[in-house]
C-alpha cells in the first residue's frame, strides 16, 4: 500500500517581497553579446533584442527612464536603418521597465516615437536590468 498524502505536511508558501528577484544576467557589459542572438532561422521576421540606453559606448543610467527609452528607441532605429527597415516595420515591441512608477512618462515617450500606428507592445516590470538601466527594449520587425 502507498502512503497517504493527506497525512504529509504541506509546504508553507510565502509571498516574495518582489515579483522577481535579481539573478544572473545574460551579459556583463554593453560590448559582450554572447547570449543575444542575431538570427532565428529562416523567416520574414527580424528579432532585435537587448536595445539599451547606450550612447558613445556607455550606458546612460543616470538619466530618467523616459530619456533612457528615447536612447533605446534611437538605438533600435539605427539597427533598423542598418537592415533597411524603419520604425513602421516594427510589429511588436517588448519594453522591460525596472521602475514601474515611471510607466506613464515612458508611455508618453513611446507614443511620441511612433506615428499614427503603434506596434503591439508588452511592458514587463523587472527588478534589475543590465548595468543598472531603467529600460531596455526588444522588437519583432517585418522584413517583407
Amino acid at each position: 500500500m502507498g502512503t497517504d498524502q493527506a497525512d504529509e505536511p504541506r509546504p508553507v508558501r510565502t509571498t516574495p517581497a518582489r515579483a522577481s528577484e535579481s539573478g544572473r544576467q545574460q551579459r556583463d557589459g554593453t560590448a559582450f553579446t554572447g547570449a543575444f542572438g542575431t538570427k532565428t532561422g529562416s523567416s520574414d521576421l527580424l528579432f532585435v533584442e537587448g536595445q539599451l540606453p547606450e550612447s558613445d559606448g556607455r550606458l546612460r543610467v543616470d538619466e530618467p527612464p523616459s530619456r533612457q527609452l528615447e536612447r533605446c528607441l534611437a538605438n533600435l532605429e539605427s539597427e533598423l536603418e542598418r537592415r533597411g527597415r524603419t520604425a513602421d516595420d516594427v510589429l511588436k515591441l517588448t519594453l522591460y521597465l525596472a521602475e514601474m512608477d515611471a510607466y506613464e512618462d515612458v508611455d508618453e515617450t513611446y507614443q511620441s516615437y511612433f506615428d499614427e500606428t503603434h506596434p503591439a507592445r508588452t511592458t514587463v516590470g523587472v527588478c534589475d536590468l543590465l548595468g543598472g538601466a531603467a529600460v531596455t527594449v526588444d522588437a519583432v520587425v517585418a522584413i517583407e
